[in-house]
C-alpha cells in the first residue's frame, strides 16, 4: 500500500465501497407553517441546551489544576512536556490508542476518526493552543501512521508517559496549561467526552437519520447500520473510513 501525504489528497478520487441509502421510512409530510412550528418547538430546546453547555464551559474555567510532569518521544528523541506547547500557553493533546504490530490501516478506528475532524489547527492557535496527538506507539510506528492518515498536528510517543497518564488508559483528551516551565492540567474527558473533536458526529445529529448507530432512538424503520458497541461506526469494509483516501 503507498502512503499519501496531505497534499496528494486534492489530486486522488476519494471512493468509498458504500451503497447509497435507500430507506422507505421518513419524517411525516406537512405545509411548512407546520413544519416551522415544530422547529420553534425543538429550538426552545436547542438554546436550552446551549446555555446550559455554556455554563459547563465557565465551571470547567473554574476548575482547580494539578502539576504534571513528564516526557514524550518526538522525531528528535525525548522532550519534556512543555516543549510539546511550542512557546504557546496553552495544550490540548489527544492520547491516541494503538494496536503494536498492526499495519496503519488497523490502528485504532475510533482513535482515527476523532483526529481525523480536528485536523486544521490555525483556530485553536489564534487563542494560543496548540493542539497535538500523543501515540500510545513506539516512534517510529507511529510516524508511518501519520504519514499514512495524512496528519497535520505535532505527534508524539507517550508510550512510556506514566506520569502524564496518571493511571488512566489511552483513548482521552487532556487540557494543559504552562506558566513558564510548570505544566498544569486543568481538566480531561474520555468515552463519549471525546466527541467534542468530532464535527462530523455534531453534522449527522442534525440530519433527519442521525448518526444510523444501532443505540441512537429513532423512529421504527430508520436505518440503523451500524452496531458501535463492536465500533463499525468508524470503519467502511473492514478499516477505518478516513483511510479509503489513502490507497
Amino acid at each position: 500500500m503507498t502512503s499519501a501525504g496531505p497534499g496528494s489528497l486534492s489530486r486522488m478520487a476519494i471512493t468509498l465501497p458504500l451503497t447509497p441509502l435507500a430507506p422507505t421510512a421518513a419524517p411525516d409530510v406537512v405545509d411548512r407553517a407546520t413544519w416551522q412550528r415544530a422547529c420553534d418547538e425543538l429550538l426552545a430546546r436547542e438554546k436550552a441546551l446551549t446555555r446550559e453547555g455554556d455554563a459547563i464551559a465557565a465551571a470547567r474555567r473554574r476548575l482547580p489544576m494539578t502539576k504534571v510532569e513528564g516526557t514524550v518521544e518526538g522525531p528528535d528523541g525525548p522532550l519534556d512536556i512543555a516543549d510539546v506547547f511550542e512557546g504557546r500557553s496553552q495544550l490540548i493533546a489527544y492520547f491516541h490508542m494503538w494496536h503494536d504490530g498492526h499495519a496503519p490501516e488497523g490502528q485504532c478506528e475510533g482513535c482515527t476518526f476523532f483526529t481525523a475532524g480536528v485536523q486544521n489547527p490555525e483556530y485553536v492557535h489564534s487563542r494560543d493552543v496548540t493542539l497535538a496527538i500523543m501515540y500510545q506507539g513506539a516512534y517510529p510506528d507511529v510516524a508511518e501512521y501519520a504519514e499514512f492518515v495524512g496528519n497535520r498536528l505535532p505527534f508524539y510517543s507517550a508510550r512510556n508517559s506514566q506520569s502524564l497518564l496518571a493511571g488512566r488508559d489511552f483513548g482521552f483528551f487532556a487540557s494543559f496549561l504552562r506558566q513558564g516551565d510548570d505544566v498544569y492540567e486543568t481538566w480531561w474527558a474520555t468515552g463519549r467526552g471525546t466527541e467534542a473533536m468530532s464535527p462530523s458526529y455534531q453534522l449527522l445529529d442534525r440530519t433527519v437519520y442521525g448518526r444510523q448507530e444501532t443505540w441512537e432512538d429513532s423512529p421504527a424503520g430508520w436505518p440503523q447500520l451500524f452496531d458501535a458497541s463492536q465500533g463499525d461506526q468508524f470503519r467502511t469494509a473492514g478499516k477505518p473510513t478516513i483511510q479509503w483516501a489513502r490507497h
